[in-house]
């Protein structure tokens, strides 16, 4: 194949806007947030070189994302002074960013190459959506900026769709609170052979806390303007741990609550009062720009204002189709003011929603239509029924996860026993916890069917330490057989998939608090293909 050489194009803030809104859609209340967010410190931008001479750039690493049969998201950004505003870089003038992709490590077999501008209103990040690449290959990816070559990246596309497919292994992690916990499940996982990492949520935290290891928050204030979210992530993606795991395989992300404010709903949040809601429609206009610039995401999912299209859909042959959920952007306030309450009529109302209309119904009809072998729905929080007060009869449900939406859960299940889709798997973070589960045609009926799986996974860092052994694991397993595994350490998730078969391996460590921790397979679940029930090795 011959290197393509070319310039990506770069559309102007102006252009990207109107293309996804409208003039007179720009123009209304969220439209006004979405110009905030735009703005501040932002200057007019300059396609002229970079007068003075670039210090090195590539403080950040480099990211691969979003893998098709024929093509994957390269991501950079140049930030000579990460936790500097813009980075360091000047503010004002784009800079041209070259990039290549080649089937070697060495970079002798170059199969396309461009350029990209680094923009100032982007705060200098780089989405490169290089297509025309042959399905399930690796490729090797690079940038080079003035006279810095950045570190190199390894990425793999997708299979073709329908292609027979014998195999797949992926990982998924979520919610790494940097303050409490070093990254050492990152370390692991870089050393694993898979096809791609999901990223369930939580990328940073919004809050002032400092911790006591040393790691703490930069900006100390709690985020609230695009700056602030900026250099938050900045700060993240600093640590080498995790420039490590991003360099080493694409990812595909979404994001949970503390990206935005701990448990925002749409366009509501328990620290808002309603008369303040358009301050908060802001204030989740700057963190949804702050996130795109920093993921390895297309420009299709770049934010219009206080709105991002996440949930997309990507195929991994005829083995299988894994659906990316939002579960905060469309859903109705939590019921029963949040926290953990008793269920009610409200907790119960059949016209409250998780997922939102629109994408509630692309869910089912992308269920209906998958013809994939597993059914995979990669999302934020607890789908199982969870009652949190097993020592009586009195219920306690948290009206953040599932449990306080039963009726936009009972649409997704009753579709699935209806529609016999095949063996439908929901991956999960949130909660810092593991937890394998059989997701039951009626929860409230222990003998009724299984219907599907989930697999909960823990934290990469949040909560610090864990434990291996918890009053409450033995109390789960005992009144709730539907979750027959818990376990509260660190780690992160590994998935391998046949035809046949489906195993998970919950990998969780001993410590985060200081580096260094072993690894170990705390428990490996099994699920035969047509046969949703858990088997534990």
């Amino acid at each position: 194949m011959t290197p393509d050489d070319t310039v990506e194009p770069s559309p102007t803030q102006s252009q990207l806007l109107a293309a996804r809104w409208g003039r007179r859609r720009f123009l209304t209340v969220t439209g006004a947030a979405a110009a905030l967010a735009l703005g501040g410190s932002l200057a007019a931008a300059d396609t002229s070189p970079q007068r003075a001479r670039l210090p090195y750039p590539f403080t950040l690493g480099v990211a691969s994302g979003d893998p098709l049969a024929d093509g994957v998201v390269l991501w950079t950004r140049l930030a000579p002074e990460p936790l500097a505003t813009f980075g360091g870089m000047d503010g004002r003038l784009s800079v041209p960013v070259k990039w290549e992709l080649a089937e070697d490590e060495a970079f002798q077999r170059v199969v396309r190459r461009g350029t990209a501008l680094a923009r100032p209103e982007f705060s200098y990040a780089v989405h490169v959506d290089v297509r025309g690449l042959r399905p399930s290959a690796h490729y090797f990816y690079r940038f080079r900026a003035g006279e810095h070559l950045s570190p190199p990246g390894r990425t793999k596309t997708a299979p073709a769709r329908d292609a027979a497919t014998s195999s797949m292994r992926f990982a998924f992690v979520s919610c790494q609170h940097r303050v409490v916990g070093y990254y050492t499940a990152y370390q692991h996982l870089t050393a694993e052979d898979l096809d791609v990492v999901l990223h369930l949520g939580d990328y940073i935290y919004e809050g002032a806390d400092q911790g006591s290891l040393g790691r703490g928050h930069f900006p100390e204030r709690t985020l609230l303007t695009l700056d602030d979210y900026r250099a938050r992530y900045a700060q993240y993606k600093t640590d080498p741990d995790l420039q490590a795991a991003h360099a080493a395989f694409p990812w595909i992300v979404t994001m949970d609550d503390h990206e935005v404010l701990s448990n925002w709903a749409s366009d509501y949040s328990f620290y808002y009062p309603q008369e303040a809601k358009d301050a908060f429609v802001v204030r989740r206009a700057n963190a949804f720009r702050a996130y795109w610039e920093h993921m390895p995401l297309r420009l299709a999912q770049l934010p219009a204002g206080p709105g991002m299209p996440l949930h997309r859909r990507f195929g991994y042959g005829d083995l299988a189709r894994i659906n990316v959920l939002d579960t905060r952007q469309y859903r109705s306030d939590q019921a029963n003011g949040d926290g953990i309450k008793p269920p009610s009529d409200e907790s119960r109302d059949p016209s409250r929603t998780m997922l939102g209309d629109d994408q509630e119904r692309w869910l089912l009809d992308g269920l209906a239509g998958s013809g994939a072998t597993w059914n995979v729905l990669a999302q934020q929080v607890f789908f199982s029924q969870l009652d949190l007060n097993v020592a009586d009869d009195r219920e306690s449900y948290e009206m953040d996860a599932w449990d306080g939406y039963e009726a936009s859960r009972d649409r997704i299940v009753d579709f699935v026993q209806d529609r016999d889709i095949a063996n439908p798997v929901v991956l999960t973070g949130d909660v810092h916890a593991n937890n394998a589960c059989e997701i039951k045609a009626d929860f409230d009926d222990p003998d009724s069917a299984t219907i599907g799986t989930e697999f909960v996974g823990t934290s990469i860092s949040s909560s610090g330490d864990g434990r291996d052994t918890d009053p409450g694991r033995d109390a789960l397993a005992s009144q709730l057989p539907h979750i027959p595994y818990y376990n509260v350490q660190r780690g992160y998730v590994r998935c391998e998939l046949t035809p046949q078969l489906w195993r998970t391996d919950f990998k969780v460590l001993d410590y985060v608090s200081r580096p260094g921790s072993p690894l170990r397979t705390d428990a490996t679940f099994y699920v035969e293909s047509g046969s949703p029930g858990l088997q534990q090795a």
